[in-house]
């Protein structure tokens, strides 16, 4: 099939057409999560623009099939190989096994996943699953060269490779070379600095919680082998597309090349796509800040996880995105106004065949072009105040929802159904907090005036401050 879908490629560093291996098929492969804890929203926002990806390819004519790992083993606190299995730290942070915590946190993983109405992947595989995968793969590269046993651990060797760094300019392998671990322990079993722990045994963790046989002794998979061996078990020896957090790039995503090349004899993956951080203004999200702020936690405070996405949508997924309350609420107003006004759209008219042609073509445009999903959003806009009939409205908005996916029909009808029955009860309470709000603002008491504006969330009731003083909505 012919098309003109393109996106940044991380590996060739420029925006490349993409062309799978098949005509038509697109076999896609996306990072999940490590199930010790909860995906916060910056997780949540690198699946919200593979969701956006995954649902474009689909709108533009490809068939494709998704597949994402969950990790229940093998992950440790660095991203290399250093530190405690993070499942091990889950589990004793939690009084509970490891498979418990696993069980726990994959479940509220895909309760925020699907919330923001991310579609499930076509394969979700655990790691614990694929075990004699994993050590046939270390089997392999062993009999080829590319990997060693020392210490009681296997690893892959990157001296056997004419280009480990391949994600990087001259300059930044340099800088990855002299730099990228000196803060963390040294393994001296290592016989280069970047080498990689395919299999560790028992001589690592004395108290690993999940151990298997093999062929190196009783022990657990290191943390990249297991998305190597997923994609292979449910796509073949080829991925068209492999995503996820530019965090991953290194060393996950390298040395998963490294090792799926060298096991296969050919090269793996054809395109890489990369989502940029949701920095708070204290810098990058992190699990190890403390307080973690997650879609659920969101929806206690009374927040639609769509308006969530909707604030997502509104930034290029290259760009990083800052994350504040203020921000979110902001974006909350904007998603409400054009829910409300498809909402009020009638299904009435004649759809005028040559406008919905154009605007689906602007908007086919935008979203082939990088992921422009700002501009998907734009053109949902235009379509609202173009002069046409209610219907050809209301066709190009479910046309466009196939990719966006942002329940605007549905959410817009429940925010006029609210509207409509605000009694005079409610509003008093409303403006009495409003009024107490005020008075904490102005004696400079800004905890109160936030939990003020949380309990107003709460109870379904939206602020915002405005020269003309607080207006409020229903959410």
């Amino acid at each position: 099939m012919e098309n003109n879908f393109k996106f940044y490629n991380t590996l060739t560093r420029q925006i490349d057409t993409v062309v799978p291996r098949v005509d038509g098929k697109i076999g896609m492969y996306t990072c999940g999560p490590t199930v010790y804890h909860f995906a916060h929203i910056g997780n949540i926002r690198s699946y919200i623009m593979e969701d956006v990806l995954e649902k474009a390819l689909r709108y533009v004519g490809y068939d494709v099939k998704r597949v994402m790992n969950i990790t229940d083993v093998g992950h440790l606190s660095s991203d290399g190989d250093t530190g405690e299995d993070k499942m091990l730290k889950g589990a004793k942070r939690e009084h509970k096994s490891v498979m418990e915590v696993a069980k726990e946190y994959t479940d509220a993983f895909f309760k925020d996943f699907t919330a923001v109405h991310n579609r499930m992947p076509d394969v979700v595989e655990p790691a614990t699953n694929c075990i004699p995968e994993f050590i046939h793969m270390v089997e392999v590269l062993i009999e080829k060269g590319y990997a060693y046993f020392a210490g009681g651990n296997v690893y892959f060797d990157t001296s056997k490779l004419d280009d480990y760094f391949v994600f990087s300019s001259a300059v930044e392998k340099e800088q990855l070379q002299v730099g990228v671990r000196d803060d963390v322990e040294e393994d001296v079993n290592k016989k280069n600095k970047n080498d990689f722990v395919l299999w560790f045994t028992q001589s690592k963790f004395e108290d690993q919680a999940l151990k298997w046989d093999s062929p190196w002794g009783v022990g657990y998979p290191g943390w990249h082998i297991e998305c190597s061996c997923i994609s292979m078990k449910h796509l073949g020896e080829y991925v068209d597309i492999h995503c996820g957090g530019v965090d991953n790039i290194f060393p996950h995503h390298t040395n998963e090349i490294a090792q799926s090349e060298s096991y296969l004899g050919h090269d793996w993956c054809k395109y890489w796509f990369h989502v940029n951080h949701l920095n708070d203004r204290a810098g990058k999200m992190s699990k190890s800040k403390g307080a973690i702020l997650t879609v659920s936690v969101l929806q206690e405070k009374g927040y639609n996880p769509l308006a969530y996405r909707f604030f997502c949508l509104q930034s290029h997924y290259r760009k990083p995105l800052e994350f504040s309350f203020d921000a979110l609420d902001n974006a909350v107003a904007a998603y409400n106004k054009i829910a409300k006004r498809v909402a009020e759209l009638k299904d009435e008219g004649d759809i005028d065949e040559t406008a919905f042609a154009d605007f689906k073509k602007k908007f086919t445009d935008a979203v082939s072009n990088d992921l422009n999903t700002s501009m998907a959003i734009t053109i949902v806009y235009d379509v609202l105040k173009a002069d046409i009939s209610d219907r050809t409205k209301l066709a190009l908005i479910d046309d466009f929802e196939q990719v966006l996916d942002l329940g605007l029909r549905e959410s817009g009808k429940a925010l006029l159904e609210a509207s409509s029955s605000v009694d005079s009860e409610l509003e008093a309470f409303i403006n009495d907090k409003i009024a107490e709000r005020a008075a904490a603002k102005k004696a400079k008491d800004f905890a109160t005036a936030d939990a003020i504006r949380d309990e107003l969330l709460a109870r379904g009731v939206a602020i915002k401050d405005t020269r003309e003083g607080v207006k409020w909505e229903l959410v």
